[in-house]
């Protein structure tokens, strides 16, 4: 992209970024996969996404249009198991930012230490901004394998076993893996290192001698994707409340009166354990770019 393109194109990206955002959120909002408060909090974060980069934007978009789909899927079964179950799975604006938040905060400073140009995976050029953005592929690769793990694994035939022992355990028990959802979870991760590559070989151009290096970021992505639904599991299975209600037959997560517990503490609860999966994920995926490339 020649100077006089890119500096039309910088004068037209917030306009951009702003319309899109609006798009996507307000057809989120009808369509239930947010509420009111979720798709405010979605269009801001969308937004800057789009506004930094086409490819943050690309993953973002990715992790959301993929999971909402997903969530979607058996409906009927998730209402028999899940407790808080919305239908069409309406997120708020804490789970919002419980899935995007630190990664907001990582476009935002690579925005502000590249001054608005965009730059390839390459340490060599700058090692700050190589992590910075694998941390953001390892955050977006961690939301998503975990949300494909947790809404196709509830669907499969399997009975779940607890992480920590390897003890069979009911559908809907945080800490609960199956074959079917960890290979999701690597499906999950993958696709997010995908849309990454896509735009990324779309949008900037990084050398000939790096091309292929960067598809290396889809294997990546696919381990950090299990990495994170690995993390989230055993948070869930060790610091998060799971047990049955013998009135309302389904597992829930606060202790009670009427309920047996099945495995974790009351320490946190699911909005804070996808928050600390995805943050270690983020880690590990940015000290593991920063080697790689």
């Amino acid at each position: 992209m020649d100077s006089d393109r890119s500096s039309q194109w910088i004068q037209f990206q917030p306009l951009v970024a702003i319309s899109v955002a609006f798009l996507i959120a307000f057809r989120a909002h009808r369509k239930n996969s947010l509420n009111t408060s979720g798709a405010l909090a979605g269009f801001f974060v969308m937004a800057l996404h789009i506004f930094v980069g086409f490819r943050f934007a690309a993953m973002l978009l990715a992790f959301f249009f993929t999971s909402s789909t997903l969530t979607k899927k058996g409906q009927d079964m998730k209402r028999l198991i899940d407790p808080e179950f919305k239908q069409g799975g309406q997120r708020n604006w804490i789970q919002v930012l419980s899935n995007s938040g630190i990664a907001s905060v990582l476009v935002v400073a690579i925005w502000v230490l590249t001054e608005g140009n965009d730059k390839c995976l390459n340490s060599k050029d700058s090692a700050l901004i190589t992590s910075l953005i694998g941390g953001i592929i390892g955050h977006y690769s961690c939301c998503n394998g975990d949300t494909w793990s947790s809404e196709l694994g509830v669907l499969s035939d399997e009975r779940p076993r607890l992480i920590t022992t390897f003890k069979p355990v009911r559908k809907g028990t945080n800490g609960g893996v199956t074959k079917t959802g960890l290979l999701a979870a690597a499906a999950g991760g993958s696709v997010i290192g995908l849309s990454y590559v896509l735009l990324e070989f779309s949008t900037i151009t990084c050398g000939s001698d790096r091309v292929l290096k960067q598809l290396l970021v889809i294997p990546i992505s696919t381990m950090a994707g299990l990495f994170g639904s690995i993390i989230d599991s055993i948070l869930g299975a060790t610091l998060q409340f799971s047990g049955f209600c013998s009135i309302r037959q389904k597992v829930v997560g606060k202790p009670g009166p009427t309920i047996k517990k099945i495995s974790g503490l009351s320490i946190l609860d699911n909005n804070a354990v996808n928050f600390v999966s995805v943050l270690l994920t983020t880690i590990s995926t940015s000290i593991a770019c920063l080697y790689i490339f």
